[in-house]
């Protein structure tokens, strides 16, 4: 049985157990999930201990509790958040409402339709920030925006991450 590192719950997160389902409540919102069957979870003295019983993959389901616990709990309490960057003559992107406009240099504008529980918004023409309680759609969504036109190695053109740096080739010789 592997020792894990303790989690600690910030002040202001209430956290809740019913049997291996977990309920975690934050000022950004409440968050749900399953916790694995051989893995134990204690709340004592303001932080999480992760324990696992003697069966093979037990160790490995007890580290998955432990991040995805972690994760929710930052969550609901400061969020997470992803920028994007516009790069090209005429790449734009505009939020209304709850659809995000895209103009990649197609012949047709892209309107990608924002998921309930995550915000866009766009600071700039160019920048794109996608923000949310829960990192794994967060970081899906930053994923298909940036799949509309991702960065090319030639001139750097497309939707990148902010801090993705892009390995640039030369162009052909003559």
């Amino acid at each position: 049985m592997a020792r894990l590192t303790p989690v600690p719950v910030p002040k202001g997160v209430e956290i809740n157990f019913s049997g291996q389902h977990v309920n975690v409540k934050g000022s950004k919102g409440i968050m749900e999930h399953d916790i694995h069957d051989s893995v134990t979870v204690e709340n004592k003295d303001g932080e999480l201990n992760f324990a696992s019983k003697q069966e093979p993959g037990a160790a490995a389901q007890a580290g998955t509790a432990r991040a995805l616990l972690r994760n929710m709990i930052i969550g609901v309490s400061d969020g997470f958040e992803k920028k994007l960057e516009l790069v090209g003559v005429g790449y734009r992107a505009q939020a209304q409402g709850n659809n995000l406009n895209l103009t990649l240099g197609f012949s047709h504008p892209v309107n990608y339709p924002v998921p309930e529980g995550i915000t866009v918004e766009t600071p700039s023409q160019t920048e794109v920030i996608v923000k949310g309680i829960d990192k794994q759609r967060v970081g899906q969504v930053a994923a298909e925006i940036r799949a509309y036109r991702p960065p090319e190695p030639y001139k750097g053109k497309g939707v990148k991450y902010s801090d993705e740096h892009i390995v640039r080739k030369e162009a052909k010789k003559k």
